[in-house]
């Protein structure tokens, strides 16, 4: 099922939404979210945050998918099955990519025209696509407490 859910993001990905955006919103999808804010509240953080070189947009869905799906309703509850799983979302994430960082990760600025121009020659948006489906799949195995 994981799988199905990450192809999903993928396809969202391919379909013209972004990293962030894709992932939270399969990751909805799939636990029964609606909401109108989903994508909305994705958005600033593609791009590796809003193209500041920042964190991969689709660790940032997916730190927004855990926090939706396992996040506090009240100041009293405890962060720390949350924090657990979004540690091992970016220890997975990091462990099999080199990093979570954007612009480490495409290895250009998207925040720059050279940095957009290199993405699009060297059709890194394949590249995201496989980003944005594994960080799904870290995320989805992250919540139900599989490492």
């Amino acid at each position: 099922m994981n799988e199905s859910i990450a192809q999903r993001s993928a396809a969202l990905f391919d379909s013209g939404f972004y990293c962030a955006e894709s992932v939270l919103l399969a990751i909805g999808e799939a636990r029964n979210v609606g909401c109108k804010l989903i994508p909305q509240i994705a958005t600033g953080f593609c791009s590796g945050v809003a193209r500041s070189c920042g964190m991969c947009g689709a660790i940032s869905g997916a730190i927004l998918a855990i926090g939706l799906a396992m996040g506090r309703s009240s100041a009293d509850e405890s962060v720390d099955d949350v924090y657990k799983a979004v540690r091992i979302v970016l220890d997975g994430f990091e462990s099999e990519f080199g990093s979570s960082n954007c612009q480490l990760l495409l290895g250009c600025d998207l925040g720059t025209e050279e940095g957009q121009r290199s993405f699009h020659e060297r059709k890194l948006y394949a590249t995201c696509g496989s980003y944005v489906a594994r960080a799904t799949e870290l995320a989805l195995e992250a919540i139900e407490g599989r490492k």
